[in-house]
């Protein structure tokens, strides 16, 4: 063996196989981007729509993973995993690399290899309704003429 590959071997005993794209493995809860179906933030999972949104799209995709965010307060945890268990899907508590920030990934649904999905974010994907609001009509200025009498 050379000194190279001693180092080499030395290295990987005491730091563990290095990890392609880290910082999107950290980002996306162990995870590459492309094998995500659906994304969502912590304060994205407090919405009951979003949850709505949630449950459709495991129920396309049933042999999807769950991952989801260890920092995520525990309330909310614990609705998902009973998703989870409910429709039969495994799911992974992940506590390495993760964040408890609002805007940080709480929830990802992933497959074992690459799916591609265009958009994987819960409100890009499902758009929220707007609700029409009346409208009302216009009403015509009195002139002064119909103001006097």
């Amino acid at each position: 063996m050379s000194k190279d590959d001693v180092q080499s071997h030395l290295d990987k005993g005491m730091y563990g196989t290095p990890l392609v794209n880290p910082e999107e493995q950290h980002k996306y809860l162990g995870t590459f981007r492309e094998r995500c179906y659906l994304s969502m933030t912590i304060a994205e999972m407090k919405d009951p729509t979003n949850k709505e949104k949630f449950i459709e799209e495991i129920e396309k995709q049933p042999d999807a993973t769950i991952l989801l965010n260890g920092e995520t307060p525990i309330a909310i945890q614990n609705q998902y995993i009973q998703l989870a268990t409910k429709n039969n899907i495994r799911f992974t508590v992940v506590n390495d690399f993760v964040s408890d920030a609002p805007d940080s990934i709480g929830l990802l649904l992933a497959a074992k290899q690459a799916v591609n999905e265009p958009v994987i974010d819960v409100e890009e994907k499902y758009p929220k309704e707007e609700k029409k609001e009346k409208e009302e009509p216009e009403t015509k200025k009195k002139s002064l003429w119909d103001r006097l009498f």
